[in-house]
């Protein structure tokens, strides 16, 4: 065999690594997939287990207030906050593992597992 071919074949392999390696670091799922966000609220810790991967609005009332999340693109957020100081709007889209967010004239939080 050449020395040329040789080196060609090498290259081909190394491309092909580089490849590999470039897929196996940013070619994963959306964020968000097959993670899930736990609300806890009200008095008794009520717990809802939300998918990230469909995108949905909830309303959900905790006994204080009326908590509106929204799941968009892999992520969960407060929207609309009956409260009075809309702190939770200000934790903006949670999206990865330990993520976390509250309402607390609410009695809620969110956490991304």
């Amino acid at each position: 065999m050449k020395k040329s071919t040789r080196l060609n074949i090498l290259f081909a392999i190394i491309i092909l690594l580089a490849a590999g390696v470039l897929w196996l670091c940013f070619g994963h799922p959306a964020a968000g997939s097959g993670l899930v966000a736990v609300l806890t609220y009200g008095d008794d810790n009520t717990q809802l287990r939300i998918p990230l991967d469909t995108d949905h609005r909830y309303d959900i009332d905790t006994g204080y207030y009326t908590i509106h999340l929204v799941v968009e693109n892999g992520g969960i957020r407060f929207v609309e906050s009956p409260c009075p100081d809309h702190t939770c709007e200000s934790f903006g889209v949670l999206t990865k593992q330990g993520d976390w967010a509250a309402c607390l004239p609410a009695r809620a939080s969110v956490t991304v597992e």
